[in-house]
């Protein structure tokens, strides 16, 4: 083969500059470490690289959500404990007021122990986590409670109740009146204080505007109807007559009846009494109160109670029902009577559905993880309507107990130490005693009724720390997998795509040489040609 002047020149400007071209290579490997610099050095490594890359930033983001959520779950677990360090404090609260040996101060101290705490029932449910409420579900903007009172907000509620609901209260009729000044003309019969035991259903909420409707469902299949326009309640039941065709059978269970407030159902019926089947409303209290034979009815079928009102005006520190029942917001959807105008709640009511709202993060490769508490599993609407009828209740013992101590102070005075005085005094003192008795039994009564109440309240409390706890335990597994799994994909993109140092040099210095090297055989190879040796 014939090799020509030109193709040696060529051959060694290619070899020169391949040698450059490694050196350059080596270079730049030298200066960022890696093993490429572009894509068409190495496809394979290029590839490999961009996905583990991608796996990286995965691994990244899983370990940026796993920290958002601990701290969730740590703001979360702190607002439970100090719920139920409240709770515990107001279940103490009912052991004390269960006994029967109470003494003024300590009625007080219990007063004044469960007004400071009223307040304080729903203000963990306020917690927050970088400016998200962590129990109000996907409403993570909006407090659980209402943070000024609302006097023109108006909500039509829809609560549901089971049988289980219903339980025994007790009323009182009558008040004993401390008399200013015993005179002749001083009556010597004061109103004497009856006890009445009925079955209730209190609402969520007290001062309610009224009861829109209520259905009642039973067991056997009878519908209640309770018609609070007729004042009527029956119940309704689709039979089938001799040819077989379905017919609807109706009876007559009894009356309806609703009032603003205690005071107005005892002046309109003389005395706070419910007939046998009698369904009372007090407006004023939230409650619905049953005769007893309605109440055994409905406990023999099992009822499922609905009962959808109306309330204007809520206080600072209530519970917002949208946690907690289907309502929605008619503040400008009412006519002249207060009722709500349907065509205006068309377009202006907003409706709020209760729904499970689960807050989850992607803590790990097709891995969510739920780190929400609801508010409606913990902080349920009966826990303030209970510690207010606690101070209610302690309340009217006070002032019960304060009477019969004015009237026997009214005794030892000099100018009623006639027998007639006294006669009526002692009148007047039979009567007051009767009274605090009855508000002392009450008081231990309802405080040894709360106190399952409360517990009840205490274990929703600690189930829903020991959920959270096993949240915490389930992310911290998860955290330490997503770091090793961090730590082995930074691994093997580093072998992917680094380079040691040293080896780096040790190539550089070599291709360096070999390009010297080309170089001095470069300018040799046309020092002589052929003309050299013609002479």
């Amino acid at each position: 083969m014939r090799v020509t002047n030109n193709m040696i020149n060529k051959n060694t400007k290619y070899n020169v500059n391949t040698n450059k071209y490694l050196v350059d290579k080596f270079n730049t490997q030298m200066t960022t470490q890696k093993k490429i610099s572009k894509a068409s050095e190495d496809p394979v490594i290029a590839i490999r690289s961009l996905r583990l890359s991608t796996s990286m930033s995965h691994m990244s983001q899983y370990k940026t959500n796993i920290d958002d959520a601990e701290s969730w779950l740590d703001v979360t677990e702190t607002a439970l404990t100090n719920m139920k360090s409240i709770l515990t404090d107001v279940r103490t609260q009912c052991v004390k007021g269960s006994t029967d040996t109470l003494t003024a101060d300590d009625r007080n101290t219990i007063l004044k122990t469960l007004s400071a705490m009223v307040d304080q029932v729903y203000t963990e449910g306020n917690a927050d986590y970088a400016g998200r409420t962590v129990f109000t579900g996907y409403r993570t903007t909006s407090n659980l409670t209402f943070n000024t009172a609302e006097a023109d907000t108006t909500y039509e509620i829809s609560q549901a109740f089971t049988i289980a609901d219903v339980q025994e209260h007790r009323y009182y009729t009558g008040d004993v009146s401390v008399p200013a000044v015993i005179t002749g003309d001083t009556i010597d019969c004061p109103t004497e204080v009856e006890q009445n035991n009925y079955n209730r259903i209190r609402l969520a909420y007290n001062n309610i505007d009224k009861i829109s409707s209520m259905e009642i469902t039973m067991d056997d299949g009878r519908d209640v109807i309770v018609d609070l326009d007729a004042g009527t309640v029956t119940s309704s039941v689709i039979s089938e007559d001799s040819d077989g065709d379905e017919i609807e059978i109706v009876a007559d269970l009894g009356t309806v009846s609703s009032y603003a407030s205690y005071e107005e159902w005892e002046t309109s019926v003389g005395s706070q009494t419910v007939n046998n089947d009698e369904i009372v409303f007090i407006e004023s209290t939230g409650e619905i109160i049953f005769g007893n034979e309605l109440a055994v009815t409905f406990k023999n079928g099992n009822a499922q109670f609905q009962a959808t009102y109306l309330k204007t005006g809520f206080e600072a520190g209530e519970a917002r029902p949208e946690y907690y029942y289907d309502c929605r917001n008619v503040s400008d959807c009412l006519d002249e009577n207060g009722d709500v105008d349907s065509e205006l709640a068309d377009l202006y009511a907003v409706d709020f559905t209760k729904e499970d709202q689960v807050i989850e993060y992607t803590v790990a490769t097709n891995t969510k993880m739920p780190v929400n508490t609801q508010a409606s599993d913990v902080f349920d609407t009966s826990i303030q309507r209970d510690v207010q009828e606690m101070i209610n209740v302690v309340q009217k013992a006070i002032e019960a107990n304060d009477k019969v101590s004015q009237i026997e102070k009214m005794m030892k005075e000099e100018q009623y130490a006639d027998e007639e005085s006294q006669a009526k005094l002692q009148t007047y003192l039979d009567a007051a005693t009767k009274e605090a008795d009855y508000a002392d039994d009450n008081l231990q009564k309802t405080y040894s009724q709360y106190i399952t109440n409360f517990d009840n309240y205490l274990n929703n409390t600690n189930a829903a720390i020991t959920n959270v706890g096993s949240m915490k335990t389930r992310l911290s597994l998860t955290k330490t997998r997503v770091e090793n799994q961090y730590d082995s994909i930074e691994a093997l993109k580093s072998s992917n795509e680094d380079r040691d140092i040293s080896d780096i040099m040790i190539d550089f210095y070599a291709a360096y040489n070999a390009y010297q090297a080309s170089l001095t055989a470069a300018s040799r190879v046309g020092e002589q040609t052929l003309l050299d040796y013609l002479r």
